[in-house]
C-alpha cells in the first residue's frame, strides 16, 4: 500500500515594507499656520514664517505665503518644498497667460488654473494645502480653499496648517458670528479683520510648537497688496 504524504499548499508571500531608520520620505509636514479673510473690498492674509520638521526647527523665517500677482496672493502649509515648487508653476504659468493675453491673470482665473494643477499631480500629489486669496471681478473680496488633490471651494474665510484645529473655531466665532447671541452678521471691516488675524496666531503660538517666530499679513485691495510683518512668539 502506498503511502502519499499530504499536499501542502505553498505559503502565499505578502509584500513586506521596510522601514530604515533615517529612510527617505517623499512627504513632510513642516507645520505653521496659514489663514484668509475676505472682506466687502479687501482679503487679509496670514500666515506664520516658522519651518519645523519634528522638534527640530529648520528656519525661522521661511514664508509661506507667496504674491503671484498684484492682487492675488496664494498661502500655504505642508511641504515647503512642495510649496515652493507648486508656486514655480503657477508664477511659469500666470507668466505664459501675461504674454498671451497682455494682462495679468484674474483670481478667479487663477484659482481654476490652481486647482486644475493640483489635480494634474493627482497620483503624486503636491503635499500642500494652499489658500488663494484675491479680488474677484466686481472688487470683492474672495477666498479659495483646497484639498492637495485640487478640490476647490469659495469662502468667506479659511486656517489651515497645524494649528488649524485652534484657529479654525476661533474664526468660527470671530468672523462667522457662532454662538453669538445678537450677532447680526456680515463681513468684517478692514481693521477687525486684521486684528482678528493677529489675535489668532498670538493664541495659537501659546499651544503649537510649530507655529511662531514671525507673522506675515498681506492686505489685498484695488490699490495693491500691502505687506506687514510682525513678531510672534521665538520659543
Amino acid at each position: 500500500m502506498l503511502d502519499f504524504a499530504p499536499m501542502h499548499s505553498a505559503p502565499t508571500e505578502v509584500p513586506v515594507e521596510h522601514h530604515s531608520h533615517g529612510g527617505w520620505d517623499p512627504y513632510v509636514d513642516n507645520g505653521g499656520t496659514s489663514l484668509a479673510i475676505a472682506g466687502k473690498d479687501f482679503v487679509i492674509v496670514a500666515s506664520d514664517a516658522r519651518q519645523s520638521d519634528g522638534y527640530s526647527i529648520n528656519s525661522r523665517y521661511d514664508p509661506k505665503a507667496f504674491t503671484l500677482s498684484n492682487q492675488t496672493v496664494l498661502a500655504t502649509t505642508g511641504y515647503a518644498a512642495d510649496a515652493k515648487r507648486l508656486v514655480e508653476v503657477l508664477e511659469q504659468n500666470a507668466q505664459m497667460y501675461f504674454h498671451k493675453h497682455e494682462k495679468q491673470m484674474s483670481a478667479p482665473a487663477m484659482a481654476q488654473m490652481l486647482s486644475n494643477t493640483l489635480y494634474y499631480k493627482r497620483f503624486f500629489p503636491y503635499y500642500v494645502f494652499p489658500i488663494l486669496a484675491g479680488l474677484d471681478a466686481e472688487g470683492k473680496g474672495a477666498v479659495f480653499a483646497y484639498d492637495p488633490v485640487g478640490n476647490m471651494e469659495r469662502v468667506v474665510y479659511q486656517a489651515y496648517g497645524s494649528a488649524s484645529a485652534l484657529v479654525q473655531p476661533f474664526l468660527d466665532n470671530q468672523v462667522a458670528g457662532a454662538n453669538q447671541r445678537g450677532h447680526e452678521g456680515g463681513l468684517l471691516d478692514r481693521e477687525m479683520a486684521r486684528r482678528i488675524a493677529i489675535d489668532a496666531f498670538t493664541s495659537a503660538t501659546e499651544r503649537d510648537i510649530y507655529t511662531g517666530d514671525w507673522l506675515d499679513i498681506f492686505v489685498i485691495d484695488q490699490t495693491g497688496i500691502h505687506r506687514e510683518k510682525r513678531e510672534l512668539k521665538h520659543d
